[in-house]
């Protein structure tokens, strides 16, 4: 790794607490000749969580010219993360401190593996990104994107959705919602939902339906270039809201469409280790020899 370059460390401060993580990464780092910087994003609050003494840099502006992030938390952390480096093409390095990290590529216990972050030695891969406009009146009134899923869903109420792709019908069903999920989404709530589990490395959009009220209604896994489209049916009037990779719920009006697409955006990620997807799967959703 270049000296020039320097390592952005992330941490979850809830997770990581003292950053005793977070500072003992930097540390060995530093030890090897490379420039570490910790960062939080403005909307989590400058020094919101931190030790004493610990002043955090804006991580949207030291993207500029760094060469890898490292996050300390969950796969939440992480999707903070490729949100805000998803224009820059820096790629990113988990460390797992929160629940199953499905995302993350480090437990804690793993440390010894920035030794080849220093030097270098290290892989990275792409995933596939989506993204979401809502449609009001002809007019895009919002935009965003997504490394996981845009989950279109009521508020503990049925709801009435029409599914459709590049314009034909796909389903129509009422229930709780519907989860639309790239490959790397499709182990988080796709997957509780009853949807499959897709290879992270493939470019696949994923349509779950959430507690639908007819017993044949099915996932659906749509090649990459699918354009589908969210509408809400008449068959029910209870109010919808959609949020966007676990974000804030948004409302959406009778009227509405919801285009969801493939992005141009990619995610990066770090690999070091030589586990498979499939060990990664058996690992993390509790399957045991």
């Amino acid at each position: 790794m270049s000296n020039r370059k320097k390592v952005i460390l992330y941490p979850n401060a809830e997770r990581d607490l003292g950053l005793e993580m977070t500072l003992r990464v930097s540390g060995m780092l530093k030890d090897r000749g490379c420039q570490t910087v910790i960062c939080q994003t403005p909307n989590e609050g400058f020094g919101c969580g931190l030790p004493p003494g610990i002043k955090p840099a804006n991580l949207e502006v030291e993207l500029s010219n760094a060469e890898m992030i490292i996050t300390f938390g969950g796969d939440g952390t992480i999707l903070r993360a490729a949100r805000a480096a998803a224009d820059t093409g820096v790629p990113i390095l988990g460390m797992n401190l929160g629940g199953k990290g499905f995302m993350a590529e480090l437990e804690s216990m793993d440390i010894g593996f920035i030794d080849d972050v220093a030097k270098g030695k290290y892989k990275v891969e792409s995933r596939m990104m989506l993204d979401v406009e809502i449609h009001r009146e002809g007019e895009a009134i919002y935009r965003d994107f997504a490394l996981n899923d845009v989950v279109v869903r009521g508020d503990n109420k049925v709801i009435d959705l029409i599914l459709f792709g590049d314009g034909q019908r796909i389903t129509h069903f009422s229930g709780d919602g519907v989860v639309i999920a790239t490959p790397a989404g499709s182990t988080a709530y796709s997957m509780a939902a009853g949807g499959p589990i897709v290879e992270e490395a493939a470019e696949n959009i994923i349509l779950t339906p959430i507690c639908a009220h007819v017993i044949e209604v099915k996932s659906f896994v749509l090649v990459s270039d699918r354009r589908v489209s969210v509408e809400l049916g008449n068959r029910r009037h209870n109010p919808a809201f959609i949020s966007v990779d676990g974000g804030d719920y948004r409302s959406v009006e009778r009227g509405d469409v919801i285009y969801v697409y493939k992005s141009e955006r990619y995610t990066h990620l770090v690999r070091l280790s030589n586990r498979s997807f499939y060990e990664k799967v058996s690992e993390k959703l509790g399957e045991r020899p």
